[in-house]
């Protein structure tokens, strides 16, 4: 690994929900008060994926497309990160893709909703069901995806920019693979350079090819 350093996240270090099965978990969550953000968000978009995954993909928060389906990943992000598992030769489906914050915080500007970043006492809150879907799984491998996945699982010492492609050992046993969020990749104006950042993030994808089991 590229850190000896062992980290502790709000994920990785406080309560949890108790519950069997990630369908459990998901039934709970559905009337999850545990801070603000259920006031304005449509629904809870929990986790998606099987409960043996290998690799857990954890995002910042769901956006509004996930927000109105109900599912993580759906939106423009989702189709990239798509495209970028694709390269990378990742089947999406052998992977549980879920997000840091499971409720869609937003601000609202000419009728559109724009994300808005959760602050760390929502990201605290809602590691109560993260930690519950990596107790459920026990994966190999757990790939955080920007900053705000960053913070709930292995705190305020790791950063995207300077840690990036890294690999964190924990003491929950699985090692956090850190990289950017496919949204990033969304946002840069320039051709070039989203082509270049693009194939920078499927090379960090590709680092959880060994974590797989052989078909």
């Amino acid at each position: 690994m590229s850190s000896g350093i062992f980290h502790r996240g709000p994920a990785l270090a406080g309560p949890q929900a108790s519950g069997d099965t990630l369908e459990s978990l998901h039934q709970q969550a559905h009337a999850c008060e545990r801070c603000d953000l259920y006031r304005n968000a449509t629904q809870v978009v929990f986790g998606e994926g099987p409960m043996d995954a290998p690799v857990v993909m954890v995002g910042e928060q769901p956006g509004d497309k996930e927000d109105v389906a109900g599912r993580p990943f759906v939106g423009p992000a989702g189709h990239k990160l798509d495209v970028c598992l694709a390269e990378a030769g990742i089947d999406r489906s052998r992977c549980y893709l879920t997000n840091a914050v499971k409720h869609f915080k937003f601000e609202e500007r000419a009728k559109r909703r724009l994300h808005a970043k959760p602050n760390s006492g929502e990201i605290q809150r809602c590691a109560y069901w993260l930690a519950a879907e990596l107790r459920l799984i026990q994966p190999r491998l757990v790939v955080a995806m920007g900053a705000t996945a960053l913070t709930s699982l292995l705190g305020r010492n790791v950063r995207v920019t300077r840690d990036r492609g890294k690999l964190f050992a924990t003491p929950s046993g699985f090692p956090v693979l850190v990289t950017v969020h496919p949204s990033f990749l969304l946002r840069l104006p320039d051709p070039e350079e989203a082509r270049r950042e693009q194939s920078r993030f499927v090379e960090d994808l590709k680092k959880a090819l060994p974590f797989f089991p052989a078909p």
